[in-house]
């Protein structure tokens, strides 16, 4: 190999790949890579084929290569399927942290874990939980967080619509790897039921689901693993008592009192399964007129009776704007369609308070130090 070439080799393998987060060089992908002349072809080998993000591959391969070869069009990128050796490597690769110990593709369930894991709860539906939980993850991956999103509502999933998915999660033998989309990772049922067929399960079969969504994905170890939790008190509450217990509960109300009282036994139900309570989201806050005043269509204070009641924070009072229900319908989450806009900035600020908070802190009597 040139000098020429094993430049390239390794300007090619620091190309970090999409939808796996990693290297090309840390996942074994890189096949060939030669020059001539004025050209360079580069060959990698893809797990799947098709696999999903091929085209944004070839485009970041060029980039990285082109200053180097003559240009971005100089560089020629063809794609062959792994084999059963390469993808036990790569299997391997996405099992160990850069540079660390194999841990398994889900190591934020690990004790130590830099993962922070937040169960969005509320008492009951039709507070806008899953909205709220979709800009949340949005705004936490603009401000340069790595950041999941499982769509634990398995009976009422709508996140993939929310988030605008438009593909299955990919699978490398028996591991799924989530889709990528406004740099939010999400898992949820809604990529295996169609959207008019009801998901009729005992519980059972519900923490069966739940657990195959946590130990058989590819997660890696993000910063945020969010949580959007079926409303009311349930199974799935039970069953992240059982798999996640470093689970952050931050509760959805809306502004009236009627309304708060019912996600105060959300609250409580948390608390009973030692999950810490780290503060409340007041959603549909406030309208804003075109003249500028704000109307309070669904009463005031809720949010923060509620708040004092569990004597945690008021993380944000979200305002109620046309464009975060016309986002969600379309699959365009208020934070990417109106950045700059009251909702955005209210979206913002919470997950500004979020990383604030910290990881909590939690004591478990079964926990001791030996």
């Amino acid at each position: 190999m040139s000098a020429d070439d094993a430049e390239l080799r390794a300007a090619l393998s620091a190309v970090v790949e999409p939808e796996l987060g990693r290297s090309l060089g840390e996942l074994g992908m890189v096949r060939a890579v030669r020059s001539r002349r004025r050209a360079v072809e580069v060959t990698l080998a893809l797990p799947t084929e098709p696999w999903p993000v091929a085209d944004e591959l070839a485009g970041r391969v060029r980039l990285a290569l082109g200053p180097g070869a003559g240009g971005e069009d100089a560089v020629s990128v063809q794609f062959s399927p792994m084999s059963d050796e390469e993808r036990a490597h790569l299997k391997a690769a996405l099992a160990s942290p850069p540079g660390g110990e194999p841990g398994g593709p889900n190591r934020f369930m690990a004790p130590g874990s830099r993962t922070r894991l937040v169960g969005i709860s509320s008492g009951k539906g039709g507070v806008g939980k899953s909205s709220v939980a979709v800009n949340l993850a949005v705004a936490l991956a603009a401000s340069g967080q790595e950041v999941g999103l499982l769509d634990a509502d398995v009976y009422g999933f709508s996140v993939p619509r929310m988030l605008g998915v438009d593909r299955r999660p990919t699978a490398i033998d028996d591991l799924l790897v989530p889709p990528v989309v406004h740099g939010v990772r999400c898992l949820s049922m809604g990529y295996f039921v169609p959207d008019d067929q009801p998901v009729i399960w005992r519980g059972p079969m519900l923490h069966k689901a739940l657990e195959q969504f946590l130990v058989d994905a590819y997660w890696g170890e993000p910063d945020f693993l969010l949580i959007d939790m079926p409303p009311g008190t349930g199974d799935v509450a039970l069953s992240l008592g059982q798999y996640l217990p470093r689970t952050e509960i931050v509760v959805v109300t809306t502004p009236q009192p009627a309304a708060q009282r019912v996600a105060q036994r959300s609250a409580f139900a948390a608390r009973h399964l030692k999950l810490p309570v780290r503060g409340v989201i007041e959603n549909l806050s406030w309208f804003t007129g075109s003249d500028g005043t704000r109307y309070e269509l669904f009463g005031a204070g809720g949010g923060q009776a509620l708040a004092e009641s569990l004597d945690v924070p008021l993380l944000a009072r979200i305002p109620l704007v046309p464009e975060v229900r016309e986002g969600a319908d379309v699959g365009v989450p208020v934070r990417v369609s109106d950045p700059h806009g009251e909702a955005a900035a209210a979206f913002d600020a919470l997950a500004e308070a979020v990383l604030a908070l910290g990881p909590a802190r939690i004591y478990r009597s079964e926990l001791k130090v030996r």
